[in-house]
Order: structure tokens, then C-alpha cells, then sequence
């Protein structure tokens, strides 16, 4: 995980509101993503995560171009968790509340018994993971694992939420930069 340490180091941190905000090719696309990064990044995701899925899940939007290296390298079917409804027959609605906002996504083609993985970027809040994990747990789906390539550390939504995450790296974003745990 040398690239990605190094790429933490190195990502702009930017004042939100007296928010340290981090600015990161993996969680945000900007700055432009190395596919070196990328790739060091999948392979972190294979040798973490369990791979015996029906389904890798991940929600729009940073956590599409790591679902789709991964299913392409895996060749597991990938399932995007929607920010808009397309009112296709069992679509599940889900209310997601994170540190900045709320919102409403949509999860299609996924059906009780699936067992699936669900990846994505960042770790923060958990707003979205946990809201994610009620969904997909209502639904009758088994949560095989979690994987996040970069968790906050700190208190989450997931704390109260019966499923482990693993994430690659775990960091603190400050006014002096990134710490990594």
C-alpha cells in the first residue's frame, strides 16, 4: 500500500467551514487517479475481502470506479446502489443521513439470498454504509463482508450497525495533513 500512503501524504486537505477536508483521487477523482493507485488498490480489496459473492454492491458515486476494476478482475457481477430511482420493479429505496448531508438512494438487482460484498472510498460518518447494510439486511441479502479503502477513525454510524468493516488504511485529516494509523 505504498502508493496509497503516499498519495494520502500528498492530497490537498481543504478548509470546509473549519471542516479538514480531504481531497483524494480515490474519494473524490481529483486529483487525476493514477490506474498504478488504482490497481494497488484492487489488489488491497482482493486480499482483504471475501470473495465468495453473488454480487460485489458499491454506491455512486466514488465507490463505481473501485466496484468496477474489482468486478472486472474478479469477474463478479457488480450492482450500483443509485442516487435516483428508475421505479423498476423491487427497487429498494434507502434514506442515507451522513455528516453533510441526506439523501435518498436506490438499490436494484439485488434479491434476498444474494450473498454480496459491498466496497467503497471513504469511511467517515457511515451514514451511507449503515443505511446501506439496513437495506440490504430488509432485503434478505448476506453482508459477506465490507471493504473501504480509507476509513476516519473516530466514532461512525457503522459502530451501531452488526457488520465489520475492513479498510485498507485508517487515517485522521488535520490542518497539518494526514495521519495514518
Amino acid at each position: 500500500m505504498d502508493r496509497l500512503r503516499e498519495s494520502l501524504h500528498e492530497a490537498p486537505i481543504v478548509d470546509k467551514d473549519g471542516y479538514q477536508y480531504l481531497v483524494h483521487p480515490i474519494s473524490n477523482g481529483v486529483p487525476m487517479l493514477d490506474p498504478a493507485l488504482l490497481r494497488e488498490v484492487v489488489v488491497g480489496v482482493t486480499r482483504n475481502a471475501s470473495l465468495d459473492v453473488d454480487k460485489i454492491v458499491a454506491p455512486e458515486a466514488m465507490g463505481i470506479h473501485l466496484a468496477t476494476a474489482l468486478s472486472l478482475q474478479t469477474d463478479v457481477p457488480l450492482v450500483v446502489i443509485r442516487k435516483r430511482s428508475y421505479g423498476l420493479d423491487d427497487e429498494v429505496a434507502l434514506h442515507k443521513s451522513t455528516g453533510y448531508s441526506e439523501s435518498e438512494m436506490y438499490i436494484n438487482d439485488v434479491e434476498d439470498g444474494d450473498r454480496v460484498l459491498i466496497v467503497d472510498d471513504l469511511l467517515s460518518t457511515g451514514g451511507t454504509l449503515a443505511a446501506i447494510c439496513d437495506a440490504l439486511d430488509g432485503i434478505g441479502a448476506e453482508i459477506v463482508d465490507i471493504v473501504v479503502v480509507i476509513r476516519k477513525a473516530g466514532e461512525s454510524a457503522m459502530d451501531d450497525v452488526s457488520h465489520d468493516v475492513t479498510s485498507l488504511v485508517e487515517i485522521t485529516v488535520g490542518e497539518d495533513g494526514v495521519t495514518i494509523h
